[in-house]
C-alpha cells in the first residue's frame, strides 16, 4: 500500500510500454501543486505560457536535460509535440536535401516506421539491417559503408517491441548520427557529443505523453528550408525557445519534476545501476527456468528497458496474462505485431514491482510446468 496525498491506494505493478509508470514521488509532488502552483492561485495548466512563472519552469527543464548530460557545448533543447512519429517526418523534411541520401539502420518496428516516412521526403538507404534475424539481434554497425553526400545516419537506440538495445553507437565521422531514443533515453549515461541530434517521446522515461524532447547541435537546426510549413521547421522552435505556439505546459512541468527525481537517484549513473539490477533479476528468472520461459533476443543485445519473452504455447501465454492481471500486474502482453510477453521496466518501475513479477513467474511455473 502506498500513500498519495490524503488517500491510501494500492499501486498497480505497472509494466506498460507507454504511457508508462511515473515515479510515485513525482506524482505526489504534482498532486500537491496541482491547484495552486507557487502561490499563484492557479494551476500551471491555467497560466500563460508567455508569463514569467511558466517560462522559468520551461527554461529550468531545458537546463536540467543538458546538465544531466554533462552540459555539452553547442546543443539546443526543443520541446515539441506530435511524438517521435512526427519526428520521423520532420527530420528528413529539415535535414535531407536534394541530391543527398539518408541512411537508416534497420533494427525493428520503429526503425521501419522512421524509414517509411523518410522515403516520402527524399532518397534513403538501409545502412545495416537485422531483418533476416527477425530483429531478434542487432546488426553490425562497426563499419558502415555510407554513400557520398549522406545527410545523416538514423538509429533507433532501443526497439520497444522486439526488446533490443544498442550498448554502443557507430562512429559516423562527419556525418550526423541521429537517434530515436524514445524508449531508453536517460536509462544510463551516454555521450551526447556522438550525436548530431537525439529525440524522444517523453511517455516512457521522461514524463507523461504529449511532449517530445529534441536535443540537437545548433548548426543542424538553426536554419530550415523555407519550403516546409512553419511549424515543421526546427528553426521556428529554436528562434522562439519552443514557445512559438502554446506548449504542452503541464507535460513540460512533469518532465522537469522527473528530471529532478533522476538527479535524486544519483543522476544517470545511479539510474543505470538500478536498471541493471532490475533487468538482471528478470532475465535471470527467464534464463534459469529450464526453457519454461524463453527470452526472445540474443543475450548480448537484450534491452534494459523492454524484456520480451515467450512460453511454450500461445494458450499458456494467455493463461499467464490472465493470471497476472488477477494479481495486479498491468501491461505484460506483448505487442500485437509480435505476440508473446513483454515487461517494460523503465526508470520509474520500482525494483519491488520486478521482484513481485519474478515471484509470480516462479509460482506460475511451479503450477503450470
Amino acid at each position: 500500500m502506498e500513500r498519495a496525498g490524503d488517500f491510501v491506494t494500492k499501486r498497480a505493478y505497472n509494466f506498460n510500454a507507454g504511457p508508462a509508470a511515473l515515479p510515485l514521488e513525482v506524482l505526489e509532488r504534482a498532486q500537491a501543486e496541482f491547484v495552486d502552483f507557487r502561490n499563484t492561485g492557479m494551476s500551471i495548466m491555467e497560466m500563460s505560457h508567455r508569463g514569467a512563472v511558466y517560462e522559468s519552469v520551461h527554461n529550468e527543464a531545458q537546463e536540467r536535460l543538458l546538465s544531466l548530460l554533462g552540459n555539452p557545448k553547442g546543443y539546443k533543447v526543443l520541446f515539441l509535440q506530435g511524438g517521435a512519429s512526427t519526428q520521423f517526418a520532420m527530420l528528413p523534411m529539415n535535414l535531407l536535401g536534394a541530391g543527398q541520401t539518408a541512411s537508416y539502420i534497420m533494427t525493428g518496428s520503429w526503425a521501419k516506421k522512421a524509414l517509411s516516412e523518410a522515403k516520402l521526403i527524399g532518397e534513403t538507404r538501409i545502412a545495416a539491417s537485422s531483418e533476416a534475424d527477425k530483429f531478434m539481434k542487432l546488426p553490425d554497425v562497426s563499419n558502415l559503408d555510407l554513400p557520398e553526400r549522406t545527410a545523416y545516419v538514423h538509429i533507433t537506440s532501443n526497439e520497444t517491441i522486439e526488446g533490443t538495445q544498442f550498448k554502443s553507437f557507430p562512429d559516423t565521422g562527419s556525418v550526423p548520427l541521429i537517434a530515436d531514443m524514445s524508449s531508453d533515453i536517460f536509462c544510463k549515461p551516454f555521450d551526447l557529443n556522438q550525436f548530431g541530434m537525439i529525440y524522444a517521446g517523453a511517455q516512457k522515461n521522461l514524463g507523461p505523453s504529449g511532449i517530445t524532447v529534441v536535443i540537437a547541435r545548433e548548426e543542424l537546426v538553426s536554419e530550415s528550408p523555407k519550403t516546409i510549413p512553419t511549424m515543421f521547421r526546427y528553426s521556428t522552435h529554436v528562434e522562439n525557445n519552443s514557445l512559438y505556439n502554446t506548449p504542452p505546459s503541464f507535460s513540460v512541468y512533469m518532465v522537469n519534476e522527473v528530471l529532478k527525481w533522476i538527479e535524486e537517484q544519483g543522476g544517470l549513473a545511479g539510474i543505470e545501476q538500478k536498471n541493471i539490477k532490475k533487468a538482471e533479476l528478470l532475465y535471470d528468472t527467464i534464463d534459469s527456468s529450464g526453457d519454461f520461459y524463453r527470452g526472445c533476443v540474443v543475450p548480448e543485445d537484450r534491452s534494459l528497458m523492454n524484456v520480451t519473452f515467450r512460453l511454450a504455447s500461445e494458450e499458456l501465454e494467455k493463461k499467464f496474462i490472465k493470471a497476472s492481471e488477477q494479481e495486479g500486474f498491468v501491461g505484460l502482453k506483448g505487442h500485437r505485431s509480435v505476440g508473446g510477453l513483454r515487461a517494460s521496466i523503465y526508470n520509474a518501475a520500482p525494483y519491488e514491482s520486478v521482484k513481485a513479477l519474478t515471484d509470480f513467474m516462479n509460482h506460475f511455473q511451479q503450477t503450470n510446468g
